[in-house]
């Protein structure tokens, strides 16, 4: 299982980065313009999917600084933005690296920002949630450059798995 979880992390940081590189072709007003997607705009998009990773680590590793609200806008640069995905993308596979088997069969407790309610649940069912959560948001990314007339953009996961880094889990 801890092998799955690393194809995954790995993946992650292959796909925002394919993301990000679409990205850098937007002008500002097109990063900024809101396209009907949930966070609106680009930047409203890639703002969610790193504040939920920075909330979902803290909830794992009890470490990091977590954002209150899943709308907060952490960077409104693309370049400082993409800088601080990097390197949450590299921390998320140094955390996982470091799982044992035991840790993923284990259970973590956290408090939900809606409800404020505590939870206790199964790592690994939560793990495979935060990738299917970044998954699905870029997805909305996809159309997002469709809606403003950009190049269609292949994420899926074994096109990853046919590059060099993801052969290793194939």
């Amino acid at each position: 299982m801890k092998q799955h979880f690393e194809m995954f992390a790995a993946y992650n940081r292959w796909a925002n980065q394919r993301v990000y590189d679409a990205a850098a072709d937007l002008t500002p007003e097109e990063f900024n313009h809101e396209t009907g997607a949930f966070f609106k705009s680009a930047m409203g998009t890639l703002n969610h999917l790193l504040v939920t990773d920075r909330i979902w680590m803290k909830r794992f590793s009890g470490l990091g600084d977590a954002p209150t609200a899943l709308d907060t806008i952490l960077c409104t640069d693309l370049e400082k933005l993409r800088q601080a995905r990097i390197a949450e993308d590299w921390r998320i596979i140094g955390w996982i690296a470091g799982l044992s088997a035991r840790d993923l069969a284990g259970r973590f407790t956290y408090t939900t920002l809606s409800e404020m309610r505590t939870i206790s649940q199964r790592l690994a069912p939560a793990l495979a949630h935060v990738f299917n959560h970044q998954t699905h948001h870029r997805g909305q990314m996809h159309m997002i450059f469709t809606a403003l007339g950009k190049p269609s953009l292949s994420l899926d996961l074994v096109q990853f798995q046919r590059t060099e880094e993801g052969r290793e889990f194939v």
